[in-house]
């Protein structure tokens, strides 16, 4: 249920600093122009200085929104600033999607739900496996992690090059995670059959290391938040001992599913073309 002040056409934001680059307006444009619906969405330079008022004039009966994004670095903002936040964003302490509804401001997180769904979509069963392993202990592994524990693999292994940030998320988290330095990493390859990496290794074109998915199972799914560029070396690892790989873009065009509805009244799908234009503005940016 909407408020009942705002009406169309709707107007949604994606909030960051620097914002320069977002590609959301990509997508939720792409959408708008497919159903034929009233509305904008445009992105907003905020500072971290000036966030809370940002947000306190979203919560004014005036404001030309009705909800919107939030990224870097408001995510842990949005969710203390928000009126009702729900169990996923708690959990996390970070949120990235806002809508405003009976007078008040909602907050939830669409990270994991992008996540699962990208991986749903791109190779079915994924989730059928007794072991996962997470690299990296950072912002973007949480959501992914809480996911993870929320499909209910047997066993999840964070593994970080500072082991006491790995065991933060143990404890946020709880089981079934275990906490592991980088050392452990290829032991706990042997038989694996989800890999998910969610460091900024291999980004832009920088170094990955290279890890023994040979030992993973052979049905393994090898998985990847970077998607600049698309395939990235930890992909390119895994495709060269035969293993199924799902590349990060898809993370991206879910995550943005549960806001477009909120805010237009659509669920909409992340069509082929899609992908395509945001791969385009990709290209040209490089």
């Amino acid at each position: 249920m909407r408020d009942s002040r705002e009406t169309f056409p709707a107007r949604a934001f994606v909030a960051g600093y620097p914002i320069k680059h977002s590609r959301s307006p990509i997508i939720h444009g792409y959408w708008l122009d497919q159903y034929g619906l009233p509305g904008s969405y445009e992105k907003v330079a905020v500072a971290p200085e000036n966030f809370a008022d940002f947000i306190a004039q979203l919560k004014h009966a005036d404001s030309p929104y009705r909800g919107g994004n939030v990224t870097i670095p408001h995510k842990e903002a949005a969710c203390s600033l928000a009126d009702r936040i729900d169990p996923v964003a708690e959990e996390l302490g970070a949120a990235n999607t806002l809508w405003r509804e009976d007078g008040l401001l909602h907050a939830t997180n669409t990270d994991g739900v992008g996540f699962v769904a990208n991986l749903d979509l791109q190779h079915p069963g994924w989730d059928k496996v007794g072991r996962a392993i997470v690299l990296g202990a950072g912002g973007a592994s949480r959501a992914i992690l809480q996911a993870l524990r929320d499909r209910q693999i047997p066993e999840i292994h964070v593994v970080n090059r500072t082991v006491d940030r790995a065991r933060e998320l143990v404890q946020r988290f709880g089981a079934p995670l275990e906490a592991h330095g980088m050392e452990a990493l290829d032991a706990l390859l042997e038989g694996a059959g989800l890999f998910v990496n969610t460091t900024s290794l291999g980004m832009d074109g920088t170094a990955a290391p290279t890890l023994a998915f040979d030992r993973m199972r052979s049905d393994a799914v090898v998985t990847d938040i970077v998607y600049v560029p698309l395939k990235t070396p930890f992909l390119m690892q895994a495709e060269r001992v035969g293993l199924d790989t799902v590349d990060g873009l898809g993370m991206l065009l879910h995550q943005a599913v549960p806001g477009f509805e909120r805010w237009f009244g659509k669920k909409p799908e992340v069509a082929a073309e899609l992908r395509r234009l945001v791969l385009e503005d990709i290209e040209a940016h490089k």
